[in-house]
């Protein structure tokens, strides 16, 4: 294994093969991204545990659809099972990818912790539990200062945890030593995974500027609403698939060459 640095218009390419890969099988991904959110949503519902249990698991099932985007883009389908690829590799992989888990699982709560005293814990209760964000919660100084404080400390644990996964499935590398990997490999890529960043703002504006347009001409808001939530899952299931495009152009494996992507 040995890291690549890409420059920043590979970050514009990651991005297009994530939509491009989507649409190669959109049943079956869309389907999966499905399956993980119901995962993830019944799984926070347990009583007192359901948090913690769904953000350790957050890690390996992002890693399946990781593994279900390499199989769409090989023009293979992509079963369900494989959403779980991570947890079915055998007793090493299987506490690897739990003991990955437990640290995301803290180092969340802690980011959620701190924003709570730097605000106060309406953040924190609407970011875990859901529920109705309005104007008058949005100009509160205390939910700002913890929304933007949260801002700033998921960076780097997003950059932990960018490639940890597939690091530990696919190169056997130990969950501490792909943490550290992980960072360094998106500190190094930070061009490209800039421009990445900014491709996938752009996608969403123009979506929801599309779908604006076109509920003007058909006249019913109940058509934007329901176009722009159908269309705005579908398009996160796209980035959840390019993911995989920015761990295979950085670390240069013989099962993923950056040649064999950028095309």
């Amino acid at each position: 294994m040995k890291l690549h640095i890409n420059p920043a218009r590979q970050g514009f390419q990651w991005a297009k093969l994530g939509v491009k890969t989507f649409f190669r099988q959109p049943l079956a991904l869309s389907g999966l991204f499905f399956m993980f959110l119901a995962l993830m949503s019944v799984v926070s519902r347990i009583p007192l545990i359901g948090t913690v249990v769904a953000l350790m698991l957050l890690p390996g099932i992002t890693l399946g659809l990781m593994i279900a985007a390499r199989e769409a883009h090989d023009g293979k389908f992509p079963m369900p099972l494989i959403l779980f690829s991570a947890f079915r590799a055998g007793q090493e992989k299987l506490q690897a990818m739990l003991m990955l888990g437990g640290i995301y699982a803290l180092g969340f709560l802690m980011v959620m912790g701190i924003c709570t005293l730097v605000g106060d814990d309406q953040f924190a209760n609407l970011y875990l539990n859901g529920g109705a964000i309005n104007a008058e919660i949005m100009e509160d100084p205390d939910f700002q200062a913890s929304m933007w404080t949260a801002s700033v400390l998921f960076l780097p644990l997003s950059m932990l945890f960018w490639h940890a996964p597939a690091l530990t499935y696919w190169h056997g590398i130990s969950p501490i030593k792909s943490l550290f990997f992980s960072f360094f490999a998106c500190l190094k890529n930070w061009k490209s995974l800039t421009m990445y960043g900014l491709t996938w703002v752009g996608f969403f504006l123009g979506l929801a500027i599309g779908v604006a347009l076109l509920g003007s001409l058909v006249g019913s808001p109940s058509f934007i609403v329901v176009a722009s939530l159908a269309s705005t899952l579908l398009l996160v299931a796209g980035f959840f698939v390019s993911i995989y495009f920015s761990f295979a152009d950085s670390f240069v494996a013989d099962f993923a060459s950056g040649d064999d992507h950028a095309a």
